[in-house]
């Protein structure tokens, strides 16, 4: 597959289905993306899986610049979108788009946002600006406070009816895609059926245009995830195990071997 773009993953939509995830470094981005991951997403989430944090919130600017550049870095052909940090467009349209040029300018392709019929205005004036938005509905981590937790949105009728317009009103700005996350299924697909934009899931069931997993959950190097993950390796253990055995054998002196000289090339 060539060089991933917005145009492309438009395209996708009814054709192909997308498997999507995150990265929040150089490393892990080059390997994604030589394995033929579509999009990857350099999430808040990186609050919780590599800064330490409880939630999304504490994440800044500067954090999400310094991910952005290395897996920018990494990546030859998947699409790179930058999540907008909490604070980092609640401030104001004029400081979001400067905020969001930074998102680019570090290496991005184009960036994310949460919220429904709100952020309207600022999605159309970032795409007016050139820059692609990927927007976000349904259970918001960076409303977690609102809500009392991480919990499922749209359960009700009136609820379902509320995201619907969310996503209806992002696609209308301009938004090319849409993630729908913690939604039932059924509303999913009626939402996926609706829109011509490509849906990226995640803990929204099988019937979206494609899916995001956190690539700390894929990997199995967090060993409690939601349960709608599925776990497609369980690096926790071997990466544990690594590091036991390093240093049993430095405080055996198995390691470092005997070696001719001083070891230098």
């Amino acid at each position: 597959m060539k060089r991933w773009n917005v145009a492309a993953v438009r395209a996708a939509k009814g054709v192909r289905r997308l498997g999507c995830c995150t990265a929040y470094d150089s490393c892990f981005a080059r390997l994604a993306d030589e394995a033929g991951v579509p999009i990857i997403l350099v999430g808040d989430s990186q609050g919780m899986n590599c800064l330490g944090y409880e939630t999304t919130l504490p994440v800044n600017m500067s954090d999400t610049l310094a991910a952005v550049a290395a897996v920018a870095r990494g990546v030859k052909d998947a699409l790179v979108v930058g999540d907008m940090p909490f604070g980092s467009y609640q401030c104001g349209d004029d400081e979001a788009v400067r905020n969001a040029v930074a998102v680019i300018k570090a290496g991005a392709d184009a960036v994310k946002l949460e919220g429904g019929a709100s952020v309207c205005g600022l999605i159309r004036r970032l795409v007016t600006a050139g820059i692609p938005v990927l927007a976000h509905v349904g259970m918001m981590p960076q409303s977690v406070n609102e809500y009392g937790g991480f919990r499922k949105q749209g359960k009700t009728r009136e609820a379902a009816e509320r995201v619907i317009a969310d996503a209806k009103a992002v696609e209308e700005a301009g938004a090319f895609a849409v993630t729908l996350e913690c939604i039932p299924s059924d509303l999913a697909a009626e939402i996926t059926a609706a829109l011509k934009i490509v849906t990226v899931g995640i803990g929204a069931g099988p019937h979206c245009d494609a899916q995001w997993l956190v690539m700390h959950d894929l990997l199995g190097l967090n060993e409690q995830v939601p349960s709608f993950v599925k776990k497609y390796s369980s690096l926790a253990g071997e990466v544990r195990g690594a590091f036991a055995a390093y240093v049993e054998e430095v405080a055996s002196g198995a390691f470092p071997p005997p070696a001719d000289g001083d070891g230098a090339k």
